[in-house]
């Protein structure tokens, strides 16, 4: 039987320990040992050779980089040896063997990378924890195109914690400055190597955005994050209706209905809390719902029909219609605005008819008409009262 053989490197004796930490701690060792023999050969070279301090470390480091310039050479027999000892045959090989196990360690380091295994250093970052059942790619490259687009946002991290993308994330996604971690929610470990405790925010994709079974693995993701005291920025997605409760009685600031088409509902409940519920809202008819009045607009400006609607109860305005069909959103609030039809947020059950918009809209001319009647008069009485009393 052949004798157990000596181990050729650490790691092949000291299989339960990280590889990277045994390659840096090897790097480190032999660092050390070749600090170790430089030092003594200055020393060595200073005592025996003709030289002074300086001059002893030029030679010194001219022989171990091998470039030997010929300024300077060891003329006695001991220095000689030492410099064959300790530099040629010591110190050379163990400045290869850190450039070797430093271009390991490089390698080792990309392959973690890829595959999800690298834990990065990391604060003040966006955690998403799993990953949409289909469409995953293209919903992260436009939730980091749209979170980018914010000012504030522009360099945060954002950092994926899924079991997806084994072999690496596809390039666009790492184009876009997104990284992984290969691990779940529920892992405790995983948690920690994402750094969720530093993160600025957290958010927690829905498993299956069709099945409602779902929901209680982000209810247990979202309980250990609650656990940890994280909940305070902490936004998930809630398939059921009938589970909110559940999520908000445990301390979680957002829940969102998962919007795969629409990840700016996702954007806008991390940067805007609040915002996601006006936009949920325009996905759901059973409340309010954007909705189109065709009627004729020629001489009202934007404000002017802001507030006809608002005051008489009818919804608020969001965009308008031009005679080219051209859907107006944000136009500026004193322009004249010239159309063909409304959009409109209105109650899903009380859909007001177009003839009470226009109702609406007439009422407020009479009204805009005896204001400024009224403030031509008053106009009028000052400008009399003037006269007369420069009289």
């Amino acid at each position: 039987m052949m004798r157990n053989r000596r181990p050729l490197n650490p790691e092949h004796s000291q299989p339960h320990l990280p590889m990277g930490e045994l390659i840096r701690n090897r790097i480190k060792r032999l660092f050390l040992i070749l600090g170790g023999l430089v030092c003594a050969q200055i020393l060595i070279l200073w005592a025996v050779e003709p030289l002074n301090f300086f001059e002893a470390v030029w030679l010194t480091m001219t022989t171990l980089v091998t470039v030997g310039y010929g300024d300077y050479a060891p003329a006695t027999a001991l220095g000689r040896i030492s410099t064959i000892a300790l530099m040629f045959v010591s110190a050379i090989t163990l400045l290869t063997l850190i450039v070797s196990d430093y271009i390991e360690y490089r390698f080792y380091r990309r392959e973690r990378i890829l595959t999800g295994r690298w834990v990065y250093k990391m604060k003040d970052h966006i955690v998403i924890i799993n990953t949409p059942r289909s469409g995953g790619e293209q919903y992260f490259m436009r939730f980091a195109s749209q979170i980018r687009s914010v000012p504030e946002y522009h360099t945060t991290p954002i950092m994926l914690l899924t079991r997806e993308f084994p072999e690496g994330l596809p390039a666009e996604l790492r184009d876009c400055g997104v990284v992984h971690f290969h691990g779940s929610g529920t892992d405790p470990a995983a948690l920690r190597a994402v750094h969720i405790g530093s993160a600025k925010h957290i958010i927690v994709l829905s498993a299956d955005e069709t099945d409602t079974f779902s929901d209680s693995l982000t209810f247990d993701i979202a309980h250990r994050l609650t656990e940890s005291n994280l909940g305070s920025h902490t936004t998930v997605e809630c398939v059921s209706d009938d589970n909110r409760a559940r999520f908000k009685a445990l301390g979680v600031r957002t829940i969102i209905r998962p919007v795969r088409t629409y990840p700016e509902i996702m954007v806008r409940a991390v940067v805007a809390p609040g915002s996601e519920k006006v936009l949920e809202d325009m996905f759901n008819y059973e409340r309010d719902h954007p909705h189109r009045y065709d009627l004729e607009l020629d001489d009202l400006i934007w404000a002017d029909i802001v507030s006809a609607l608002v005051r008489h109860g009818i919804g608020t305005a969001l965009a308008y219609i031009d005679h080219n069909n051209e859907v107006v959103c944000h136009p500026d609030t004193n322009a004249e605005v010239e159309g063909k039809g409304l959009i409109v947020l209105v109650r899903s059950a009380e859909t007001p008819e177009v003839s009470v918009v226009e109702e609406a809209l007439d009422r407020y001319r009479e009204f805009l008409a005896q204001w400024r009647t009224m403030h031509k008069q008053n106009e009028e009485k000052r400008k009399a009262s003037a006269e007369a009393g420069d009289r």
